[in-house]
């Protein structure tokens, strides 16, 4: 537990006005332990400690963050800043913690899920919005904070590992998982990525890493920025895509409750597509099994996980990661059976572009 002295003394490494700064902690992270601090002429900020167990490299994570920052800036997506410490550093390391703080955006806010088609068309402009924006960026500087996040390979490898080695009971428990794990492997197979250019990807696009101003309901900015680095746009499509369009949570156990809603893609898409268009014929094609990809992805990892006897995921009871398992499974279904749909509305969006 953090104690209070202790967040009153790292306040003071940083250049924040007066004497009488005030913190409330803030609770929606699931990564990072996270804080409203408020300076003496009512300026709000975010600090925030880096989970250093996830990061394991605290100066490659931010570099990657300072690389992309200068370019995400605009009239319609808001800046995000960093303040240094009375050194001059963009974070402060005291003992084993590693800790920043970052301007707040006043009058926002985030949503879990919508089922407003304005909220999921501002989703996806201002996804667009982050990734024009960042076209102009050396994707060369950029290095992994997390090595293969989103590497089928990889993911496949560990899975296979994990089912080789895991008790008896487990596998039969989880039976339908792996045998959906299995087909999904196959069936992703044709998701090819030798012509799509690699990009600066978010790498973790649900919806409630999108800020929205209470105003306006207009999309600001992409927030949590701990995990840019290179990878494919279908990685950013299929992330949002995973949580814009389905209302149930990670771990729900009625599949009925589970959604692909046909208008919030769309609107989602239309959204995207307002922006300048940059993608390739090739990223347009993709994107279809990208919105399968992602929540597979997530699947496989937390199945895998189940099989290793929960050691990465935080767990409430024993089945929850096989749980968030085959509820990420049966949305992957739903997504693979719009599969034609979601191509035919993304071709015909883009083709409206003047």
């Amino acid at each position: 537990m953090i104690q209070q002295q202790n967040i009153l003394d790292i306040l003071q490494e940083f250049n924040l006005n007066g004497n009488q700064i005030q913190y409330t902690p803030l609770t929606a992270g699931l990564i990072n332990d996270t804080f409203l601090v408020t300076d003496d002429e009512k300026q709000q900020f975010i600090l925030q400690r880096i989970n250093h167990n996830v990061f394991k490299n605290t100066g490659i994570l931010m570099d990657n963050i300072n690389y992309a920052l200068p370019y995400l800036t605009a009239e319609d997506y808001a800046q995000i800043t960093f303040l240094p410490t009375k050194r001059g550093e963009n974070y402060l390391q005291i003992n084993d913690g590693y800790w920043r703080i970052m301007t707040y955006i006043p009058d926002s806010t985030t949503y879990n899920t919508t089922t407003n088609t304005s909220t999921a068309f501002e989703a996806g402009r201002i996804v667009g919005g982050f990734h024009s924006l960042l076209q102009k960026a050396d994707v060369s500087l950029f290095k992994d904070t997390l090595a293969k996040f989103h590497d089928l390979d990889h993911r496949a490898h560990e899975f296979k590992e994990a089912l080789a080695i895991s008790e008896v009971d487990k596998r039969e428990i989880a039976a339908e998982a792996i045998k959906k794990a299995h087909h999904f492997l196959k069936e992703l197979e044709h998701l090819y990525n030798e012509k799509l250019p690699v990009r600066i990807c978010h790498n973790d696009t649900k919806l409630n890493n999108i800020l929205f101003s209470k105003t306006t309901d207009k999309a600001l900015c992409l927030i949590d920025l701990d995990t840019i680095m290179k990878g494919y746009f279908y990685y950013d499509f299929g992330d949002a895509i995973r949580t814009v369009v389905n209302v149930a949570p990670e771990d729900e156990q009625n599949h009925d409750l589970i959604t692909f809603n046909s208008e919030l893609f769309e609107a989602f898409v239309d959204g995207l597509a307002s922006n300048e268009s940059f993608l390739t014929e090739e990223e347009k094609q993709s994107l279809p099994l990208g919105a399968v990809f992602m929540p597979f992805i997530h699947g496989l990892r937390a199945l895998t996980d189940y099989l290793n006897n929960n050691t990465y995921y935080k767990v409430t009871y024993e089945n929850q990661n096989l749980d968030r398992c085959l509820s990420l499974f049966n949305f992957a279904e739903k997504a693979l059976a719009k599969k034609e749909m979601m191509a035919a509305y993304i071709q015909n969006a883009y083709r409206k572009i003047p």
